[in-house]
């Protein structure tokens, strides 16, 4: 018979380190993991957008189209789609760490190879390889750092991871000005290649594994290597882990136990504003430095406005987690998308003065950029701990398509004659559109069993 979990004060040392881990203090371990976590997202965020500050360029050297250059700003996104659909779930299985490692490598493969590309077509096919790694490792460094965060950092840990995704957007904008300049578009695939590549052994030596998914899936090793990240909280050891929670979720499984009738509501208004949220982020994201130019300003301003749109996400982001610590994740993230609605517009009708279009331009990455934190940091507590990768990963899988679709219509619909009033003012509805979405998520949820029930439900919204 297997000794009797160590007990302090009547507890299983088991409860006490879940309990650390979500109503205790923030000790220097949790913040380095999220620190980690935010790197990977600054590194995302530089080869997610790389499209859209080197578009332009490309455009002139392979005499592209709009609906043309449009596909080329979706296929990265399409990628990311199924990175986040196929292998963010097998998180839930294998572990969030061997996953992020390995989308890393994918990104890095693919933004290497960018670099040489002799055709759209290639370029194309390499951005999907690109956005397949980028969309696993965005997936699980959000779960990731929400699992290592206490409850009441939580919203500020996946915002902050936010933040490193428009950092590494705001590098990729200012540091394309001067390497096209000087080397070409394709420095700029390169450069992000080998700065994805050079992180790869960095992750592998301090991203720790989740204590959930230790403590829900049981590998082999799985006491000792819970006993080492209690160590590093400061926290006793365990002699043996609790009686595992009998579970059969494969993928299929995984995926029906999303609608399952105590889940299905959430799920359902999280897909729905994942899309439209992200069909409008990227659309404002993506072809902002274009329509830029057709407005009438260089193509040195036009990267100048993009950036300035990425510099304010990283205080957008910010500003959301430090708001979620004081007020209702969900009431300041709708405020968030109601404000990004009124913005868009007012963005479109200032290109005509350069200093105002910038000044608005930066807002609007402030209140777009804190939309989408919003969600990663609001979706990660709607899920038990077996199911959470694959519920994070679904939910960006089904935003992606809405990132798709944007860019791509967007091109189309210029070639056909619409202004870029019309698209940011149509891009505003859609904001609106997703802000009145999410009040029909419930306030409450029925209690979800799982390996940490201390996990706040949906009512945090």
């Amino acid at each position: 018979m297997p000794p009797p979990p160590h007990r302090t004060a009547g507890r299983p040392v088991t409860a006490r380190l879940t309990q650390a881990l979500d109503d205790g203090p923030m000790s220097r371990f949790q913040w380095g993991a999220i620190a980690i976590c935010v790197l990977l997202n600054t590194l995302d965020g530089f080869d997610v957008l790389v499209m859209s500050f080197t578009g332009k360029t490309i455009s002139g050297e392979w005499h592209l189209d709009s609906g043309t250059l449009g596909l080329l700003l979706s296929s990265g996104l399409a990628g990311m789609a199924l990175g986040a659909l196929l292998i963010a779930p097998q998180a839930d299985r294998i572990g969030r760490r061997p996953v992020i490692l390995a989308g890393l490598a994918l990104a890095a493969a693919g933004m290497l190879l960018s670099s040489a590309s002799q055709n759209w077509q290639q370029l194309g096919a390499l951005r999907v390889l690109t956005g397949v790694g980028i969309g696993a490792v965005l997936a699980c460094s959000n779960v990731i750092a929400g699992e290592f965060a206490s409850r009441r950092w939580r919203g500020l840990a996946v915002s902050l991871n936010s933040t490193g995704y428009a950092v590494g957007a705001t590098i990729g904008g200012v540091s394309s000005v001067a390497l096209i300049d000087r080397y070409g578009w394709r420095s700029v695939f390169l450069a992000g290649g080998l700065a994805t590549l050079a992180v790869i052994p960095l992750a592998f030596r301090l991203l720790p594994e989740s204590l959930d998914f230790l403590l829900s899936r049981r590998p082999a090793d799985a006491l000792s290597r819970v006993n080492e990240l209690a160590r590093r909280m400061g926290q006793p050891d365990l002699s043996t882990l609790p009686d595992k929670e009998p579970t059969t979720l494969t993928s299929a499984a995984g995926f029906r136990r999303l609608l399952a009738p105590d889940l299905r509501r959430p799920t359902l208004v999280l897909w729905g504003a994942f899309f439209l949220v992200m069909a409008a982020f990227y659309f404002v994201t993506s072809w902002t430095p274009t329509l830029l130019v057709q407005a009438g300003m260089s193509a040195t301003q036009s990267l100048t406005g993009g950036t300035l749109l990425n510099l304010g996400g990283v205080f957008g982001t910010a500003l959301l987690g430090a708001l979620a610590a004081r007020y209702a994740l969900g009431s300041v993230l709708r405020t968030y998308l109601f404000v990004s609605a009124a913005l868009v517009v007012a963005f479109a009708s200032s290109t005509d003065t350069l200093v105002l279009a910038f000044c608005i331009g930066a807002v609007i990455g402030v209140a777009v950029n804190g939309c989408i934190a919003g969600l990663y940091a609001l979706t990660p507590s709607v899920y038990p701990a077996p199911l959470r990768a694959t519920g994070v990963g679904a939910a960006i899988s089904v935003g992606r398509v809405g990132a798709i679709i944007a860019p791509t219509t967007a091109g189309w619909l210029l070639d056909a004659g619409w202004t870029p009033l019309a698209l940011y003012v149509t891009t505003g509805a859609v904001f609106c559109a997703a802000g009145l979405l999410l009040l029909a998520m419930r306030r409450k949820q029925p209690t979800v069993k799982a390996a940490r029930d201390t996990r706040p439900t949906p009512s945090s919204a």
